[in-house]
C-alpha cells in the first residue's frame, strides 16, 4: 500500500508530481484536477477509491511544482492528453478509468475520443463535452455570458494586475466567487503556496490561452465553427457524469443532449457548486461506487 506524492519524470519531456494510493494490484484510476488546483482537488476522495483501486493524482503540468514548460503553445490540449497517457506508460498501465473535473475533464473527455484503447471507462465531474460546450457558446446565451470569463485569462496583461493585488486579493475576489469558503479556509495558504511557485500562473492560465474553443463575446455574432452543423464521434466508453447543479459557470445546457454524443451514459446530480470534489466529496464516491456496482 502507497500513500505519498512521487515526482515522476515522463517520456513528454515533464516531471509530475503525482500521489499514488492504493496497491498497485488493484484496478487503476487516474484523477485529473481543474483550474486553479491541484491533486488536493481529491484530497476527500482518494482514501475511499484507494481502498480498492490503485489510485494516481497528478498535478498537471503547469500547476503546483509539476513542470511548467515556457511558451502557450506548450499547454494545448494535445500535450496534457499525452503527458495522461505518458503517465500510465510509466506505471505500466494498459487500461484505467479516467476521472477528470473542470479542466482535468475537458482532457479526459479528449483523451477518451483518441485513446479508446487505453481509457477503459470514463467519470466526468463538471466538465463540458466539447462540442457541447462550444455549441452553447454560439446558441445559449446563459453559457455564453457566464464563460466570458475565459476571455479576461487570455489577456496577456492579467498576470501584472494579479501581480499589482496580489494573490490573496486575486484568491478572494475570483476563485471564491464559485466556492463556499468555510469548505476551504484551511486550503488558502496551500493554493498560495502552489500559485506563488515561479510561473505557475501564467502556465495555469495558458490553459486557456492555448485552447481553440471560441468564446464570443455577448451580442457578438462571430462566423459559426463549421463542425457544430455536422456529426460529432460518440465516446463509447461506459461514462458517469457526475454535475453538481448550482454550477455558477457551466450553466444546465451541458448536460442537455449529452446522451447523443455518449451512447452509455449515467448521468447522477448532485447538491453542489462547480467544485463538486471537495464540496460534496461523498456525493462523489457514492456516485461512482453505485455506477461501479
Amino acid at each position: 500500500m502507497t500513500d505519498d506524492l512521487q515526482r515522476i519524470p515522463v517520456s513528454t519531456g515533464v516531471t509530475l508530481d503525482v500521489q499514488v494510493a492504493g496497491d498497485p494490484a488493484n484496478p487503476p484510476l487516474i484523477l485529473l484536477h481543474g483550474f486553479p488546483e491541484s491533486h488536493r482537488t481529491w484530497r476527500d476522495v482518494i482514501p475511499d477509491l484507494a481502498r480498492d483501486h490503485f489510485v494516481l493524482a497528478p498535478d498537471q503540468r503547469g500547476y503546483a511544482r509539476s513542470s511548467k514548460p515556457a511558451g502557450v503553445e506548450e499547454y494545448t490540449p494535445d500535450k496534457i492528453v499525452a503527458d495522461l497517457i505518458a503517465l500510465a506508460d510509466h506505471f505500466g498501465l494498459a487500461t484505467f478509468t479516467l476521472v477528470g473535473h473542470d479542466w482535468g475533464g475537458a482532457v479526459s473527455w479528449m483523451a477518451a475520443l483518441r485513446h479508446p484503447d487505453r481509457i477503459a471507462r470514463l467519470v466526468i465531474v463538471n466538465a463540458p463535452h466539447p462540442f457541447i460546450m462550444q455549441k452553447t457558446l454560439f446558441d445559449d446565451p446563459d453559457q455564453r455570458a457566464a464563460s466570458q470569463y475565459i476571455t479576461a485569462f487570455r489577456n496577456p496583461d492579467l498576470e501584472a494586475h494579479i501581480a499589482k493585488i496580489g494573490l490573496s486579493s486575486f484568491f478572494d475576489g475570483s476563485f471564491l466567487q464559485h466556492t463556499d469558503f468555510d469548505k476551504i479556509a484551511d486550503e488558502k495558504p496551500v493554493y498560495l503556496d502552489q500559485w506563488g511557485q515561479p510561473g505557475a500562473m501564467t502556465a495555469m492560465l495558458n490553459w486557456y490561452r492555448a485552447s481553440a474553443i471560441v468564446v464570443p463575446a455577448i451580442g457578438e455574432t462571430p462566423e459559426r465553427p463549421a463542425y457544430l452543423d455536422g456529426p460529432f464521434p460518440p465516446v463509447t466508453q461506459p461514462t458517469l457524469v457526475i454535475w453538481g447543479m448550482n454550477d455558477a459557470a457551466l450553466r444546465p445546457s451541458q448536460i442537455e443532449g449529452l446522451g447523443d454524443y455518449v451512447p452509455d451514459l449515467t448521468l447522477t446530480k448532485v447538491d453542489a457548486g462547480h467544485f463538486v470534489p471537495w464540496e460534496n466529496p461523498q456525493a462523489v464516491i457514492a456516485a461512482i461506487r453505485a455506477w461501479e456496482g
